[in-house]
């Protein structure tokens, strides 16, 4: 699993700073999460392929997290794109997408598919063999939805050693995988358990976008292996967080204390602030493991 930051700040983006987009690369997909101003310029900058993405997340429906989503689909329309591209938003974006596609004649030559959500329960919104994708309920000034990406892992791990002590061939190796008894060079019946371990555990990847203080997220993230948590504020300016539904990085930080994650990585800093450090050295006051975001930041999972 790898996790490319596209953007992390809020509001306008300006300069080298970004507003709210992630490309997460996890078990054959590349997922987009939230499509902010510029965002095609960073998935070039970035040297994403346009034709991996089929699946964009959007959190919520303030500019800074999708503006930049018409200019994506009308891109790939003009790169000749024919495979599918489903969208999961809030309800609402379908009537944003198509009015702005309809207004400038601009319809796409592939299947446009929308997944709009309403629900203040989380649910399960993507699944297949290798990912399940879950919502993850917050509470900012209009509906917003964090996301839960998890993976599945069904091969088992093969114990080399074992492996090749019993001389089985390699041609057996993916049997194995499977969960399967295999026949070695000698003739003789192996048993899996013999020569395997169990699957890798799961990595968990939590994305909580724009959200006020929410203490029972815990439960639905809890020991995530890595929780991007929106930290705009430093705690000078927590009286700010009541009106605009933000958190503090010591408030992310004692989120990620409570759910007992991984790591914790911080985002969707204010502009306000010239020294983003500043966020890492106040959450550390509470939760030890903190890395910040960055545009271009790249974080890859077996390292955490």
């Amino acid at each position: 699993m790898k996790l490319t930051i596209l953007g992390c700040y809020s509001g306008t983006p300006h300069g080298n700073k970004n507003s709210t987009a992630q490309v997460l690369e996890i078990k054959s997909h590349t997922f987009l999460i939230d499509c902010g101003e510029g965002t095609q310029l960073q998935l070039r900058k970035n040297k994403v392929k346009f034709s991996r993405i089929k699946h964009i997340f959007i959190s919520h429906l303030h500019g800074d997290h999708f503006y930049g989503l018409i200019g994506l689909i009308s891109t790939f329309r003009l790169l000749g794109r024919e495979a599918d591209l489903t969208i999961y938003g809030p309800k609402g974006i379908k009537e944003i997408i198509v009015l702005q596609l309809k207004l400038s004649k601009s319809w796409t030559n592939y299947n446009l598919i929308f997944k709009e959500l309403n629900s203040k329960s989380s649910e399960l919104i993507f699944e297949d063999d290798n990912v399940i994708v879950d919502t993850i309920p917050l509470d900012h000034r209009i509906y917003t939805n964090g996301f839960m990406f998890t993976e599945i892992n069904k091969e088992r791990r093969l114990n080399m050693n074992a492996v090749l002590n019993a001389h089985v061939h390699v041609s057996y190796y993916q049997r194995l995988k499977n969960g399967d008894d295999v026949i070695n060079e000698k003739g003789q019946m192996i048993k899996n358990s013999d020569l395997t371990f169990k699957p890798a555990k799961p990595k968990r990847y939590a994305f909580c976008s724009d959200t006020a203080f929410k203490p029972l997220v815990k439960d639905q993230i809890k020991k995530v292996t890595l929780l991007y948590h929106e930290a705009t504020f430093l705690d000078e300016h927590q009286n700010l967080c009541e009106r605009t539904k933000h958190s503090t990085a010591k408030q992310a930080a004692e989120i990620a204390k409570l759910a007992e994650v991984g790591t914790l990585l911080l985002g969707h800093f204010s502009a306000r602030y010239s020294d983003i450090n500043l966020f890492k050295k106040e959450a550390q006051t509470v939760f030890e493991n903190v890395i910040l975001a960055n545009d271009g930041k790249i974080i890859e999972f077996k390292n955490l």
